[in-house]
């Protein structure tokens, strides 16, 4: 037997213990935060005003956005608060919310990869009953689903994560609460319940990589054999933003949670969560602009109608930090 101090928060060690050192950290994270917010509001926006961009594709594309912005929600705000107040405790309840909620989105996202994955394989693959299987009702549903399987696993990796008691040091060595740094401050003997909740996780996870790696390998047979180079780069063209995206989400998830636990977290391990956090929400509706010609119509057709309403020109230009590479060839407003 030995004793357990019961725990009722932790610290959150950030990147420096310099105070200076910690605001400059925290402002950085805010102009990116805004940034990622800014774009995916856009993006959004723009899918559901424009009547051409109303199809399942860019439904999921949208919930992709949605569940972008709820999840660099739940950590930035956090840090850039702690960074300014130099104040770096958190509740044990606050914690088990953020690993609730982290993991909740990060799984739906997973969920909704796959199910854009689907969507562009009926679309390719099988044209002619596209209508029939990818109708508003089953996007509606498979979108239901992984919001709520997102929630299921997030539930089951907090409930397994904080059963088990906390001993020793309070000191979480991230800007957030994450799983393997409260692993590794953690003093039970049996990981039984965890080591379940990663397994049923693991499972789903592995489920949807092939998936979506089956459904990539008959769309690329597909597309082969398409007799006309452009219908390949038209084909092409819907898929590679995807598959860039669901690369960069599952190569800086894996490196996080997928690498061997050490008893000390390392830089490497502080900057993969960065990019583990910020990067998928601050590339996709980057990739996704750059390389679709519906999404750049659809800029160009609401920046006309702001023009024609009086608005600014340089209004979406200034909240859209992407707009510029758009290359838009466009009239200055008469006023």
């Amino acid at each position: 037997m030995f004793n357990v101090t019961r725990i009722t928060g932790f610290i959150l060690m950030g990147f420096s213990d310099t105070p200076e050192l910690q605001t400059v950290c925290g402002l950085f994270f805010l102009v990116m935060y805004l940034a990622v917010i800014m774009n995916n509001l856009l993006l959004i926006t723009l899918i559901t005003l424009d009547l051409k961009l109303q199809t399942p594709m860019y439904f999921f594309l949208k919930n992709l956005s949605l569940l972008d912005l709820f999840f660099i929600s739940v950590p930035i705000p956090n840090f850039f608060i702690n960074s300014i107040t130099h104040s770096n405790s958190i509740s044990i309840l606050s914690c088990a919310l953020q690993v609730f909620l982290m993991a909740s989105f990060a799984s739906g996202e997973l969920f909704v990869l796959t199910a854009m994955s689907y969507d562009r394989y009926i679309s390719i693959c099988s044209p002619l009953h596209y209508e029939v299987i990818m109708s508003s009702g089953n996007c509606v549903l498979m979108v239901g689903v992984s919001w709520t399987t997102g929630v299921l696993v997030g539930a089951l990796y907090t409930a397994g994560t904080f059963y088990m008691p906390f001993c020793g040091s309070i000191e979480i060595p991230q800007f957030f609460c994450d799983i393997p740094s409260l692993l590794r401050i953690s003093c039970s003997d049996t990981l039984v319940v965890i080591y379940t909740s990663f397994g049923v996780g693991l499972c789903l996870g592995m489920v949807c990589i092939v998936c979506i790696v089956l459904s990539y390998f008959h769309i690329f047979s597909t597309v082969l054999r398409i007799p006309t180079t452009k219908g390949q780069s038209k084909a092409f063209a819907t898929c590679i933003p995807h598959l860039t995206v669901f690369s960069i989400f599952i190569a800086t998830g894996c490196f996080v949670y997928l690498k061997p636990p050490s008893s000390t977290a390392s830089i490497i391990d502080k900057v993969f969560s960065v990019l583990y956090t910020v990067l998928p929400p601050a590339l996709n509706p980057v990739i996704y602009s750059l390389r679709n010609t519906d999404v750049k119509c659809a800029l160009r057709n609401l920046q006309q109608n702001l023009c024609s309403r009086g608005s600014l020109y340089f209004t979406v230009q200034s909240i859209c930090p992407w707009y510029t590479a758009l290359h838009f060839k466009t009239k200055f407003c008469n006023y």
